[in-house]
């Protein structure tokens, strides 16, 4: 059984890697969603504001952020080869990189066809988030 303090400094890696990303897209899509027609007139309704902005605010600032969460899968799976040799944590990441010092090609390619069939499996599952999320969305 590995040990929670064993996940910490890969945990933090992989996290500040896209965390920075995230904080910035929330901040400027909030911005820009709470000078919206609609946010005016719920404030001129008398709605309290805690509720303008997880209600109305939030959900449709979230949309260009779960778009980014799709895009960003990718560079995270990534950053897991790099985290994995560098903590020395074994996993898939670990053992594709094993397998390129060893020129195993049959191995490489098996790993990098899951990595991307969880990349594409990752982009079906954020549009159909962003389609419930928006009800414009149609597919």
């Amino acid at each position: 059984m590995i040990s929670l303090h064993h996940l910490a400094l890969p945990s933090i890696t992989l996290g500040i890697l896209i965390s920075g990303i995230f904080e910035r897209i929330v901040r400027v899509n909030l911005r820009q969603t709470l000078k919206a027609d609609y946010v005016e007139a719920a404030r001129a309704r008398g709605i309290q504001e805690g509720k303008i902005l997880f209600a109305h605010a939030l959900k449709n600032a979230m949309i260009p952020v779960i778009t980014v969460l799709g895009l960003t899968f990718a560079s995270l799976l990534g950053g897991a080869v790099l985290t994995e040799v560098t903590f020395s944590w074994p996993g898939l990441a670990n053992r594709l990189f094993k397998a390129i010092e060893l020129r195993d090609y049959p191995m490489v390619q098996g790993i990098m066809v899951f990595f991307s069939s969880i990349v594409v499996f990752a982009s079906i599952a954020i549009d159909i988030l962003n389609a419930l999320i928006d009800p414009r969305i149609r597919y």
